[in-house]
């Protein structure tokens, strides 16, 4: 039942707040110091509360239409949270020149090229990080020693990745100023060497032949959870990363054109990703849809179809098969790929558009997400053909007929 004005009004206080139920995530907060409106939602993965105002200050007609506006932020790729302090920072009549204000509008202006996810660490980081040092200082005094004072402060508690990162986006940040007319150098740059290198990490990764059929062998042999099995049976198979895969929707599979797209807002690189599926993977489909094809989620969590399965599920599934983390993690499955169907002959330009790498012209990228098609349907049936035969030990053969 929706929640009514005279409800709200007649909304007693209790010794413990609680909440009457609006729509569609809205509802009233009930204390004893008054009554808030309230509403839930999710953004980059996270639950969030956006305050939308007192009652009766604000009526139950005023907090659905800031309810409505908050979801048409979110489905614009927008956090309602984020864009209210960036509102009232201007409100606040802060220095426009300000880091803190040039911040937040180049994150605006980038928000529907990234994803949800991107772009709440990006904001976390400047929110913790940056803007109580440089925040409020205009970009044309800022300079370089300010910066690297920050950036040792990060470094200091063992955070050198996240160093790294947020010098990279800060110089991004002075680009952006100094194209829109506010700023007339960027002092990023004369930090060059500044911080401690970064040691490289790659993802764990089998690609050795011999070691991927013994590790193909070990999955058809799981004895855990089914859908996991299917996950690990499929992740070679298709060499996506492993959030996209986990995320797979039934609604984006069409077996009977063996075709798998995966859209734009899930993808790193904000464009749809066409994945040929080859035989043995639409048969894995085919097996596994009788158990989840009722709901949304191809790999559903165990604790709830509505969620699909955890981030770690893949990688607890290796680890009980007893590959250690520095062995192989869902992630390699991608390194593999890419190893083997380099060494094998087919063209690279193949393989990257099939690992869907960023392009550096975006253009290219929005009108290509099809571009070398016809030859990777070829090469991902070759490919689970050629893991076929690894599995069952048979001679390792080029996928092309090529040395």
């Amino acid at each position: 039942m929706a929640l009514s004005d005279t409800a709200a009004r007649n909304a007693k206080p209790k010794s413990t707040p609680y909440k009457l139920a609006g729509e569609r995530a809205l509802y009233l907060l009930v204390k004893l110091a008054g009554k808030y409106w309230r509403f839930d939602y999710r953004f980059g993965g996270k639950r969030k509360t956006l305050a939308l105002g007192v009652y009766p200050d604000v009526s139950l007609k005023a907090a659905r239409d800031a309810r409505d506006d908050a979801r048409k932020q979110i489905a614009a790729g927008i956090d309602p949270a984020d864009n209210r302090k960036a509102t009232k920072a201007a409100k606040r009549g802060d220095d426009p020149n300000s880091f803190e204000v040039i911040t937040r509008e180049w994150i605006e202006k980038y928000r529907k090229t990234w994803t949800p996810n991107h772009i709440t660490k990006v904001v976390r980081f400047f929110e913790q990080d940056v803007f109580p040092w440089i925040g409020k200082r205009s970009v044309n005094v800022i300079a370089a020693a300010e910066i690297l004072l920050m950036l040792r402060r990060i470094e200091s508690r063992g955070a050198n990745e996240i160093a790294h990162r947020i010098k990279q986006n800060c110089g991004r940040v002075f680009h952006y100023a100094i194209a829109t007319g506010r700023a007339e150098r960027n002092p990023v740059a004369d930090l060059q060497g500044a911080l401690e290198p970064l040691k490289v990490k790659h993802h764990a990764a089998i690609t050795d032949p011999k070691a991927v059929g013994a590790l193909l062998r070990a999955t058809e042999g799981y004895q855990g959870n089914f859908i996991t099995q299917c996950a690990l049976r499929i992740a070679p198979l298709v060499f996506v990363r492993p959030g996209e895969l986990r995320k797979a929707e039934w609604s984006e599979i069409d077996l009977a054109a063996a075709e798998w797209r995966i859209p734009a807002e899930r993808m790193k690189m904000r464009a749809t990703h066409i994945v040929p599926l080859s035989r043995q993977a639409a048969e894995a489909l085919r097996e596994l849809h009788p158990l989840t094809g009722s709901g949304r989620y191809v790999f559903p969590s165990e604790r709830s179809r509505d969620r699909p399965m955890s981030e770690n599920t893949v990688n607890a599934g290796l680890r009980r098969m007893g590959y250690a983390k520095d062995e192989m993690t869902g992630h390699g499955f991608r390194s593999m790929a890419s190893t083997l169907l380099n060494e094998q002959g087919w063209h690279r330009d193949a393989i990257e558009r099939q690992l869907a790498h960023g392009e550096r012209d975006a253009v290219r990228a929005a009108y290509n997400y099809a571009e070398h098609l016809p030859e990777r349907r070829r090469m991902m049936q070759a490919w689970a053909d050629y893991l076929d035969r690894l599995k069952t030990g048979a001679e390792v053969v080029s996928l092309h007929g090529r040395a």
